[in-house]
């Protein structure tokens, strides 16, 4: 079985656990010697020492027992040497409790054997003791003191030999335990250090030889991509195992065919892209000449619109002028109207004032002819009355000239009022037939009127309508402007679209196929390039105009001419639209 073959993951968790198994002996054999050590310090501390220390206390309370002795036998003072009395006691019973207790640990026959030797040696003491005790309750102290120094102070060494002695034999056997602990210890720390070293020997080569697996082929890989990076797809890649490093190469394999496959296909593909670039370029140019020419067309459009504007707009506002001077005119003649018929009405009641003084005047004729008839009689009475009547008939014949007088001057102011009738009459039948006339031309007017509104409306419909044309020419100019604008932009977008598809060949042209290496494109290019030269495009510059939406507002009527759109003849440029 080639190693190569098996996976990475595999193999890294064969190096760990072959380490985590060497590790796992380490700690084994570790934990089995620590354990042995903990047995021997269990030992130590547990049997040991709790027995050495039991045997300190015995011994303790042994001293104390000594002590309270002596003090009770050198105190005068009764109720003290009581006190040191009952401290005997305790300390009696204390050594006997941990006799007791160590009586049940020791168990190897020589630490028996030395606890028999303490419990003989101690009863002898005991025995020693109760006399003493029993001599100073009796009152005896001298013979307590002899017996305290002739009898007791010698089983009280002799106890303590006895003591001292399980003592030392266990000092001995925890010696003993603590270099058997260190033995173990020492024993533990060299197998685990050979271990260590073992394993880490065994880990170092397992580690070495799986990266010299992976590394190797992972370089083998990288050495293959880089080629690709280079843009030689020439290279044939070989698979040399089936791990993931060969799985890798085998997916760099596979990247090469479909990068050869890829640049030949967008080789193929710029040559079309140019050609379509090309042809589009060509196609603007003629569409921003065509442009070109409809916004001069609508130019001059505008400008015919902006004079019948002009035209019309004055037409309006004469008519609108004369409609006001018609209406005012109207108003004149209907006041001039209706002062003819005051006045025809005025002149008739002259004419009947008239013929009422002529009346009046007939009747001051009347009078004075009958006055001067009564006068003439009068002078016939004074005739007749001779002397008497003369005054009378002076004064009648002043009465007779009165009255012929006034006959006269009635006759001629009635003739003159005759005559004054006569012309108001005359006067009268001319401001009748002028009244008639004023009302003829009143309706005329009015008439006039009408006709000359009539004709204001029609214009200002006409000035309306035309305002709407030029509204509409405008707007047409201003579509004609961003239909320019993006005629610009397409074909400086066709000639970025060329530019880019030359630096796409380019780029494709940096690959290596090797012998099947398709023609490069930059020939076919050029040459389709070439045959579209004579049609120079209208614009270069168009990504130098504003976006349609930033493209001018639409202007007011009176200004369309202004915003003329004209090509540089120099350079082919827009300056203008």
């Amino acid at each position: 079985m080639n190693i190569a073959n098996i996976r990475i993951g595999p193999r890294l968790t064969i190096a760990f656990s072959l380490t985590v198994v060497l590790m796992a002996v380490v700690v084994a054999v570790g934990v089995s010697r620590l354990q042995a050590v903990s047995a021997e310090i269990g030992l130590t501390v547990g049997d040991r020492y709790t027995k050495i220390s039991l045997l300190n206390d015995i011994k303790h309370a042994s001293n104390q027992q000594a002590r309270s002795l002596r003090n009770m036998l050198l105190i005068q003072d009764a109720a003290q040497a009581d006190t040191e009395l009952a401290q005997v006691e305790q300390s009696i019973r204390q050594a006997d409790a941990d006799l007791a207790r160590l009586d049940s640990l020791v168990t190897l026959p020589d630490a028996r054997a030395l606890l028999g030797r303490i419990a003989a040696t101690r009863a002898a003491y005991a025995a020693g003791t109760a006399l003493l005790v029993q001599q100073f309750k009796a009152g005896g102290r001298e013979a307590a003191i002899a017996t305290l120094y002739q009898r007791v102070r010698g089983e009280q060494l002799a106890y303590f030999a006895a003591v001292d002695k399980l003592i030392d034999f266990q000092v001995a056997l925890m010696q003993a335990s603590g270099r058997n602990a260190q033995d173990v210890a020492a024993n533990a720390r060299l197998v685990m250090l050979l271990l260590g070293v073992a394993g880490a020997l065994l880990s170092l080569a397992t580690a070495w030889y799986i990266t010299r697996g992976i590394v190797r082929p992972i370089g083998h890989a990288v050495k293959v991509a880089r080629t690709v990076a280079g843009g030689d797809l020439s290279s044939a890649i070989q698979v040399r195992s089936s791990d993931e490093a060969g799985q890798l190469t085998a997916a760099l394999r596979d990247m090469n065919d479909s990068l050869v496959r890829i640049v030949t296909q967008v080789r193929a593909g710029t040559d079309t892209i140019a050609t379509a670039s090309a042809e589009i370029a060509a196609g603007n140019a003629d569409l921003s000449s065509r442009t070109e020419q409809q916004a001069g067309s609508l130019e001059e459009t505008a400008s015919s619109i902006e004079e019948l504007t002009s035209t019309v707009k004055q037409n309006a506002d004469n008519a609108r002028q004369a409609n006001q001077l018609a209406l005012s005119a109207s108003d004149v003649a209907g006041k001039g109207g209706a002062v003819v018929a005051q006045v025809v009405d005025t002149m008739a009641a002259i004419n009947a004032s008239s013929r009422k003084i002529v009346d009046i005047i007939g009747v001051i004729d009347g009078i004075a002819f009958q006055t001067n008839i009564l006068a003439l009689n009068a002078a016939v009475e004074a005739a007749r009355a001779g002397e008497q009547g003369r005054g009378f008939a002076v004064v009648a014949g002043e009465v007779r000239n009165l009255a012929q007088r006034s006959a006269a001057a009635a006759r001629e102011i009635k003739a003159l009022i005759a005559d004054s009738v006569d012309k108001v009459d005359g006067g009268a039948r001319l401001v009748d037939q002028a009244g008639h006339t004023m009302e003829e031309i009143v309706t005329s007017v009015r008439r006039v009127t009408d006709i000359i509104g009539e004709i204001a409306s029609a214009s200002q419909e006409q000035l309306d309508g035309i305002e709407q044309i030029n509204t509409a020419i405008c707007e047409m100019d201003e579509t004609t402007q961003r239909n320019a604008a993006l005629v610009e932009q397409a074909s400086a977008a066709a000639t970025a679209m060329r530019e880019q598809a030359s630096a796409l060949s380019a780029t494709v042209g940096v690959f290596t196929l090797g012998a099947g290496d398709a023609p490069s494109v930059h020939a076919t290019r050029s040459a389709t390039v070439s045959s579209l030269g004579g049609r120079r495009p209208a614009a270069k510059a168009a990504a130098r105009l504003p976006a349609p939406a930033a493209a001018p507002a639409a202007r007011k009527p009176a200004k369309v001419a202004n915003g003329a759109g004209r090509v540089n003849d120099a350079d082919g440029e827009w300056q203008e639209f």
